[in-house]
């Protein structure tokens, strides 16, 4: 393969998470060692310990020491980059000279493999830093509160919490404090009954419900009341009539969270579940990273290829063609966030065989995908204000003209 103009024998091999870990020295581990302040400042070593990670780590050293240039190709995110400086920091003990850059893509398919070889750049220091940072501070944290008033509880309820982990972590404690507030919140609220009026008008199969200027009461008499004033003179007069043109704006592109958002609403699916089948897609080579904070797509990204190759497809190939011709191809909404490193979450080659969550999750992907490409849909909705004996009610409809 060549390699920046030079042939070149290529190995592949692969790890699996990161391979290093922090962690305090042996002497701090027992809880009993220091006191829990101590845990903020004490050094904290980064090292293979786990089993698997050694192994991993012994085909590392071996691949690398007859090896003249080493080509990272983990995800490009922040973990991905991280994870890169410590094949980086393994390798380089044992072959120092090497020469090291980084392959950047969003996606497993050859045009974006290749382009990756052609366009092969530094690691980023500063973006491995970072996760760096971050982990040591979830360790330290995380350690120094959990023995805290792990111990502290021990004490003050030796008979409930006597032999009781109290853990603590910088995300998970926020997240229960989210889930005590919403429970609190239920539990306190109070129902209370309401009354209101409204007024139906059917022609046929044609039904049209008006709502209530004053929305709702919460006395049943003075509703009654009102009721009884209507029945007096149960004539509606038109007061006023007026429509105006109504869009309904094409979906944004999808970042990861709004993949978990709509997947658990319209699939049914958990959101680890719904991440874990994007991942097989991802390294099947069907959707892009799914791992993305990006809701707009790089104007130098050709969607075109994309579009096109859903256009065999008997669900949604016909709709596909007509954002090819009828729309004059795709043309995203797009959205204000981006995270620098993915485009948002698409389809990256066509396929009618998968099935069960893969193929539920892909047809969701391709769906949305085409939507946020196509056209908003175009309609006229109509506003129809009534009296009935002096009491107000307004109705609304919604014509449909183009679907898009």
């Amino acid at each position: 393969y060549q390699v920046q103009g030079v042939t070149a024998n290529m190995v592949m091999t692969s790890v699996s998470g990161h391979l290093l870990g922090l962690d305090f020295s042996q002497t701090y581990k027992k809880w009993n060692s220091c006191h829990p302040t101590q845990l903020f400042d004490l050094p904290v070593n980064k090292e293979c310990k786990e089993a698997n990670m050694i192994n991993i780590k012994k085909t590392l050293e071996k691949e690398v020491r007859g090896a003249q240039m080493l080509i990272i190709w983990t995800d490009c995110d922040r973990e991905g980059e991280n994870i890169g400086m410590e094949i980086v920091d393994v390798c380089r003990a044992v072959n120092r000279n090497i020469k090291v850059l980084r392959a950047r893509f969003s996606e497993i398919t050859r045009p974006s493999i290749e382009r990756a070889m052609q366009t092969l750049t530094q690691i980023s220091h500063t973006v491995s830093d970072a996760v760096d940072c971050r982990m040591e501070l979830d360790l330290r944290i995380g350690a120094a509160f959990t023995r805290f008033q792990t111990l502290r509880l021990q004490k003050m309820f030796p008979d409930s919490l006597g032999d009781k982990l109290i853990s603590y972590g910088s995300c998970q404690f926020p997240t229960m404090g989210f889930v005590v507030e919403r429970y609190k919140e239920i539990e306190n609220f109070v129902a209370e009954s309401f009354w209101k009026l409204k007024v139906i008008h059917q022609i046929e199969d044609i039904r049209v419900e008006f709502a209530w200027q004053r929305n709702r009461l919460f006395d049943e008499d003075i509703v009654k009341l009102y009721h009884e004033i209507c029945q007096e003179n149960p004539v509606a007069t038109v007061q006023n009539c007026h429509s105006k043109p109504k869009s309904k704006w094409r979906p944004l592109p999808l970042d990861t969270v709004e993949l978990q958002k709509l997947g658990n609403r319209k699939l049914r699916m958990s959101a680890k579940s719904i991440m874990a089948t994007a991942e097989k897609l991802y390294t099947q080579g069907f959707i892009s990273y799914p791992r993305t904070e990006t809701n707009i797509f790089p104007k130098e990204l050709d969607l075109n290829p994309m579009v096109q190759a859903q256009t065999n497809d008997n669900r949604w190939g016909e709709f596909a063609g007509k954002i090819l011709t009828e729309f004059g191809g795709p043309k995203p909404r797009q959205g204000k966030k981006t995270d620098e490193a993915h485009p948002p979450i698409h389809p990256t080659k066509y396929s009618n065989s998968l099935q069960g969550d893969e193929g539920r999750l892909y047809e969701f992907i391709v769906r949305h995908f085409l939507a946020c490409v196509s056209r908003d849909a175009q309609g006229k909705e109509t506003t129809v204000h009534i009296d009935i004996n002096g009491e107000k009610f307004v109705g609304h409809g919604l014509t449909v003209i183009q679907r898009n």
